[in-house]
């Protein structure tokens, strides 16, 4: 019975740390993009002032911002970012609670990619 439970508590770990949660911006590449969705939770006017290519951007503050996400595959990696990660923070976990399988913080924000050399 010690063996099973160290076994599944094990196997628990494991799992839980192959899919992160969050990663730093600057680890961001093409090919994460092409297989999953990138959403600017920005508002408007910061979106266009920069952002990254291909991101969507759904404001995290906008009242439609749950129906925005209504018709996507929520097995689908979604990559959320904002300035320095604390909306993006807050999308996540709304996105979680919203069935999404798989939503990744990208940490730093686009500070962080603007700051980069």
């Amino acid at each position: 019975m010690r063996y099973a439970v160290v076994f599944l508590l094990s196997l628990f770990l494991n799992l839980g740390c192959a899919q992160t949660d969050s990663m730093p911006i600057q680890q961001l590449e093409p090919e994460h993009t092409q297989k999953g969705v990138l959403v600017d939770v920005r508002t408007p006017e910061e979106f266009q002032q920069g952002h990254l290519d291909e991101a969507l951007n759904i404001n995290l503050f906008d009242p439609d911002f749950d129906q925005r996400f209504s018709e996507m595959d929520k097995d689908k990696t979604i990559y959320v970012y904002c300035k320095v990660g604390g909306r993006s923070a807050k999308a996540q976990e709304r996105l979680k609670a919203m069935g999404f399988k798989r939503v990744v913080n990208l940490e730093g924000g686009y500070d962080a990619i603007k700051k980069k050399p």
